[in-house]
C-alpha cells in the first residue's frame, strides 16, 4: 500500500536512497517553462492538479498521483486554478 501521510511517504523515499524529502506548494496557474534538475525526482500530488511536460507527453496529474524524473531531464510544468501541492523526494 502507498505511503498515505508526508511522514510515511518521506521515509519510504529515505530508505529508497533520496537524500532530501520536502512538501512543494505551487501558486494557482503557475507556469514553469522547460527546465531541469541537478537530481532525480519522485513525487506525489497531495492538493490541487498539475500538467507535467515530459518526453513530447503531457501528464494531467491530480491528488493521489505520482510522477518521477530523472536527473537532468528536461520537463515543464503548469499548474491549476487552486495551485497544487506535492511531496517530493530529491536524489542527487
Amino acid at each position: 500500500m502507498p505511503p498515505v501521510t508526508f511522514e510515511e511517504f518521506k521515509g519510504q523515499a529515505l530508505a529508497d536512497g533520496f537524500d532530501e524529502v520536502l512538501a512543494r506548494n505551487w501558486p494557482p496557474d503557475a507556469i514553469l517553462d522547460t527546465h531541469t534538475h541537478p537530481f532525480a525526482v519522485k513525487a506525489r500530488v497531495v492538493q490541487g492538479e498539475m500538467w507535467l511536460s515530459v518526453g513530447g507527453q503531457t501528464l494531467h496529474l491530480r491528488v493521489g498521483d505520482d510522477f518521477a524524473l530523472a536527473r537532468d531531464e528536461p520537463h515543464a510544468e503548469r499548474y491549476g486554478t487552486d495551485g497544487a501541492t506535492y511531496w517530493v523526494a530529491r536524489r542527487s
